[in-house]
């Protein structure tokens, strides 16, 4: 097989998986609660959130990671942090490991999402790019269209744990994959360089807005408090981009 498919095969995989896990715990999240021990709502809700606040917090700097160290190297690295994540939320025995353990699948899918257009640029040519990119980009719709189907059929016939067990082996089986066949066709760039204070003030800002609204909703948070929390993420927002 040409380098080109096996590059396209492998993204797609890992694209599929990352989308995929972004909706699968929504419909489980009823069986969740009533199964997981000490799991109450601010759990269940950032067992969501703290998935996609971690994935849009790290993503750019990732990218910029990947460009100093190797962009397969990291990806590789994203699949195997993936992989390790679903298993360790499977073995959660509260509501805050199954949060703490989405983030470490977070910082995965990271890797997978920032990556994957990457690799395939460099694998193809120009006048196959917008094809290969465009294949890609679907799998992200397919993974969280069929994450809403198969997380409801998954919890209620298995179990809530099987939602991330069926990651284990096609996380193994393409990690090893592309330990071994896909290869850096760029060479990592000279003189990096990493945006601290960017990634600083966005995610603060981020966090700070998401756990201000959330907790004001859940437990009834007091006005001033959550008028504090939503204003200083949004003051950090703010700095971001002037920055």
């Amino acid at each position: 097989m040409q380098y080109k498919w096996v590059a396209l095969s492998n993204t797609t995989i890992g694209i599929f998986m990352a989308s995929l896990d972004t909706n699968i715990v929504l419909i489980a999240l009823p069986t969740i609660g009533r199964e997981l021990p000490n799991t109450n709502l601010f759990d269940l809700i950032w067992t969501l959130l703290g998935y996609q606040l971690i994935t849009a917090s790290v993503l750019v700097n990732f990218g910029r990671l990947s460009d100093m160290f190797g962009r397969v190297r990291l990806y590789t690295l994203g699949f195997a942090i993936f992989t390790i994540g679903s298993a360790l939320c499977s073995l959660s025995q509260s509501g805050l490991e199954l949060v703490l353990f989405r983030m470490v699948q977070a910082i995965g899918s990271a890797f997978l999402f920032s990556n994957s257009a990457a690799i395939l640029t460099d694998a193809f040519p120009a006048n196959e790019r917008g094809k290969a990119l465009g294949i890609n980009q679907v799998s992200i719709v397919g993974g969280s269209a069929l994450g809403l189907v198969l997380g409801g059929i998954l919890a209620s016939t298995i179990g809530w744990q099987s939602i991330f067990l069926v990651n284990i082996p096609i996380g193994i089986f393409a990690t090893v994959w592309s330990h071994y066949k896909l290869h850096e066709i760029r060479q990592p760039f000279k003189n990096p360089k990493i945006d601290i204070i960017g990634n600083i003030t966005f995610a603060g800002g981020l966090s700070s807005v998401l756990v201000g609204i959330t907790l004001n909703i859940i437990t009834g948070l007091d006005a001033s408090t959550t008028l504090f929390l939503v204003g200083l993420g949004s003051v950090l927002l703010v700095a971001f981009f002037i920055t």
